[in-house]
């Protein structure tokens, strides 16, 4: 299929936002994802057969694109953070902020394959264009893949990061209370989807944060 060419850049997204949540809470007094093997960007720790694997390829045969996917979540104990309420937030946070990061790298690596087509051309071979439009495919897709998972991270519902975020700030017994929804706040996100009104406003920031990231690469190219 075409749009293969977004699975590798996909599993490299969600593993790195698993990592990073990891790493902050390691720096945060936290060593337990550490002490599990989890601090690398070997994929093979991080993947989650259901949502690394089964879901992303049942949205690309069902419907051309990746709508939603997450690897194996970091082993993480809040109980060892040396300010729990700053510490949580800090952690949560990391991860789609890691997105957007690593959206602004697929950016930058767009521009400088897109400035070295000529390069890549010159070597007048079949399996060089391939390559070359496949690097193309992927970091471009990566730019609106990690936007799409950094804003969808941040959804103040639970499991997502965002709700996380939200229960940190709450009061105990309210936020007691809010995060106890756990994994079927998926049910609720899925549904809200597909709201027309909850959609729109999901994709307009995704657009409205890739807009400069697209400025940017009209500047370079």
């Amino acid at each position: 299929m075409e749009t293969l060419y977004i699975i590798p850049i996909l599993l490299f997204s969600v593993v790195v936002h698993e990592v990073m949540h990891g790493y902050v809470a390691l720096k945060c007094g936290d060593p337990t994802a550490k002490y599990m093997g989890r601090l690398t960007l070997n994929p093979v720790p991080h993947i989650d057969l259901f949502g690394s694997i089964l879901v992303p390829l049942f949205s690309l045969l069902v419907a051309g694109r990746v709508f939603i996917a997450w690897a194996k979540p970091v082993p993480i104990n809040p109980l060892n953070f040396k300010n729990y309420k700053r510490d949580s937030i800090l952690v949560s946070a990391v991860g789609p902020v890691s997105n957007l990061f690593l959206a602004l790298c697929c950016a930058f690596a767009v521009i400088v394959l897109l400035n070295l087509e000529g390069f890549f051309n010159s070597f007048k071979s079949e399996f060089v264009g391939f390559a070359y439009e496949f690097l193309v495919k992927m970091f471009y897709g990566g730019i609106y893949l990690n936007i799409v998972l950094g804003v969808f991270n941040l959804i103040p519902i639970p499991p997502l990061d965002g709700s996380h975020i939200l229960g940190s700030l709450l009061p105990d017994r309210l936020s007691e209370s809010y995060r106890q929804i756990g994994f079927f706040g998926i049910f609720i996100v899925i549904f809200l989807m597909r709201v027309p009104a909850f959609s729109h406003l999901f994709f307009s920031i995704v657009r409205a944060i890739a807009s400069p990231i697209e400025f940017l690469i009209n500047v370079f190219v």
